[in-house]
């Protein structure tokens, strides 16, 4: 009988052990060294509003059906913006489905002159392409239930449609909140049930006075936001910093969790640079945002333990600099 004990306690000892190193060694920011970048452009057509929607498909190397991270642009974006975030994540074995919103697109300002593109970008900004936008997320969803069916399309039953994670930037964000759980005045939501995890970078906080607590305080799903110390945008109704954080001060405990990175602007979250910056780059931003944005979808798209270990402990300081602000609840 005390062998047989011993011999217990040293199988529970080991295997806490490998646990442990397991959860020590998890890496967000390794990706498979000969994993090359797979993308193919496909539209799908909204025969009820007679609307296109163009999408940037990254596929992953994975040879079972992947999670899917859809992702909306930011105000004069495209889906061939935030490069960096669809290769890091579909090479950590996501389908990422990046969706370009017409009417709130590059095309608002491209054949503008200089003097009337921030006019463009204003009128572009209001209530109609908002609606347009949380509309394009479920018929997008609905078009890859399609995809996923059609022996004839690159998608067929590439994707696990039951773990659908959502991402955007700014107006992608402001999508990203709306079909992920804010609710508006007089009870509206544009909730998709579809969602099970959200990602928002540079959030914003509900205008026209709506209560901050009744916005959030329903969101039953993971949710991670990011912003910067500078994260302002002065020229499209000042948005700062602080709205931005009144997000995840909202936000109902649960697995819920907000990075600020220090002398971040608009344009961290973005491949490069936009006019008015007035910082240089830190090239430990992206770090940061890919890493903690992929441990998020790793522990509740793909339900990694380790991942959900890593983010809840000590795992974001090791790419945190010492300025930058890292809250979960």
């Amino acid at each position: 009988m005390l062998n047989f004990i011993k011999k217990s306690f040293t199988l529970i000892f080991l295997f806490t052990g490998i646990i442990s190193a397991q959860t020590q060694n998890y890496n967000p920011l390794s990706i498979q060294f000969d994993f090359k970048i797979n993308k193919v452009s496909l539209t799908v057509h909204d025969a009820e509003r007679n609307r296109e929607i163009p999408l940037m498909v990254y596929l992953p190397s994975v040879k079972t059906p992947a999670p899917v991270i859809l992702f909306s642009h930011g105000l004069g974006g495209t889906y061939e913006a935030y490069t960096y975030l669809g290769e890091h994540w579909s090479a950590r074995g996501y389908i990422c489905i990046f969706i370009q919103h017409h009417g709130s697109d590059d095309l608002i300002w491209k054949d503008k002159q200089p003097s009337e593109r921030l006019k463009a970008l204003k009128e572009a900004a209001g209530l109609p392409n908002f609606l347009l936008r949380v509309k394009d997320v479920s018929v997008v969803i609905d078009y890859l239930e399609k995809f996923n069916n059609d022996k004839s399309n690159p998608l067929f039953n590439m994707m696990n449609l039951d773990k659908i994670g959502m991402a955007g930037h700014s107006f992608g964000a402001v999508t990203t909140q709306a079909v992920s759980g804010e609710a508006f005045r007089r009870g509206i939501s544009f909730a998709e049930k579809r969602i099970k995890a959200a990602f928002a970078m540079s959030p914003s906080s509900p205008e026209n006075g709506n209560n901050l607590a009744e916005a959030f305080s329903k969101v039953k799903i993971p949710w991670m936001v990011m912003t910067g110390t500078k994260d302002i945008v002065p020229s499209l109704g000042n948005l700062d910093a602080k709205s931005r954080l009144a997000v995840f001060e909202n936000l109902p405990a649960g697995d819920k969790y907000e990075i600020v990175l220090y002398n971040g602007e608009h344009s961290a979250f973005t491949n490069r640079a936009l006019p008015g910056d007035k910082e240089k780059r830190n090239p430990n931003h992206h770090k940061v945002i890919l890493g903690l944005s992929t441990a998020f979808w790793d522990a509740y798209l793909y339900k990694n333990n380790f991942a959900k270990d890593w983010l809840k402990k000590e795992g974001p300081f090791a790419l945190l600099e010492k300025n930058d602000e890292w809250k979960n609840k």
